[in-house]
C-alpha cells in the first residue's frame, strides 16, 4: 500500500499546475511582478500599463526618456525577468 518511492511536494505541485494548464499563467504573472523589481522604483513610477501576449512584454512609459533608457536595456531587462521568472517567459519588451 506504501510507495517506496514519495515524490517531492514540488514536483507534484509542477505537475499538477501544467495539467491543469496554470503553469503559463502563473508565468506570466510572476514576470508581471518581476518588472517592478527589475526596473527598480523610479522606473516603475512613470509605468502606466503592464501587460503581455505572445511573449512579449509591453509597457506603457509616460517619460519619452525613460523610455529610451529602457529601449537600451531591453535585453538585460528581459535576462532578468526570465532569470526571476525561471522560465522564458519573455522574449521582447515593446515600450509605448
Amino acid at each position: 500500500m506504501f510507495r517506496s518511492h514519495p515524490k517531492n511536494i514540488d514536483e507534484l505541485l509542477g505537475n499538477f499546475l501544467r495539467e491543469s494548464g496554470l503553469e503559463t499563467p502563473l508565468q506570466i504573472r510572476r514576470a508581471i511582478d518581476a518588472w517592478d523589481e527589475v526596473a527598480g522604483n523610479m522606473a516603475s513610477n512613470y509605468i502606466n500599463e503592464k501587460y503581455i501576449r505572445n511573449q512579449i512584454l509591453y509597457i506603457k512609459v509616460t517619460r519619452p526618456a525613460l523610455r529610451n533608457d529602457l529601449i537600451m536595456m531591453r535585453t538585460e531587462l528581459i535576462n532578468k525577468i526570465n532569470q526571476k521568472v525561471g522560465s522564458r517567459v519573455i522574449s521582447d519588451i515593446r515600450f509605448y
